[in-house]
């Protein structure tokens, strides 16, 4: 889905990056390139990588569950990790995330969105971990 469309103002009004949100149907995040783990949030949300190429993706898992403080989220990498697509990076509980009041929405932005003349989702439909998200052009 679109960035715009969800509820974190960070992330639907560019502020953060460009990109696509997903609305995952099972709880895990996988890498979607090869690249090193660049970023990593200490409550296990979010974590970024940076790509061969050098893109920097960062991947956001739900509004606000910062709040959560790691509850419900189990890292498998750490920052300096090398990965390659397919590789699991976070697994999370939907249904406690969303029974504690949070929407799992999760934002896939590029952070060094100026190094790129455009960055445009390729789909707007359902995804798996194999499928390109967003396609950057220099």
């Amino acid at each position: 889905m679109p960035l715009s469309s969800i509820h974190d103002s960070l992330f639907s009004t560019g502020t953060v990056g460009k990109g696509v949100a997903i609305e995952p149907e099972e709880g895990k995040v996988y890498s979607p390139v090869s690249g090193v783990v660049t970023t990593q949030s200490p409550t296990e949300h979010t974590v970024g990588v940076t790509f061969n190429n050098g893109a920097e993706v960062l991947i956001f898992i739900g509004v606000d569950t910062v709040n959560l403080n790691g509850q419900f989220f189990i890292q498998y990498v750490k920052q300096g990790d090398k990965v390659k697509p397919g590789d699991l990076l976070i697994e999370f509980d939907t249904n406690n995330i969303k029974a504690s009041g949070y929407q799992t929405t999760t934002p896939v932005v590029i952070t060094n969105q100026e190094e790129y003349l455009d960055i445009k989702p390729l789909t707007n439909g359902a995804v798996t971990p194999k499928d390109d998200l967003l396609k950057l052009s220099v």
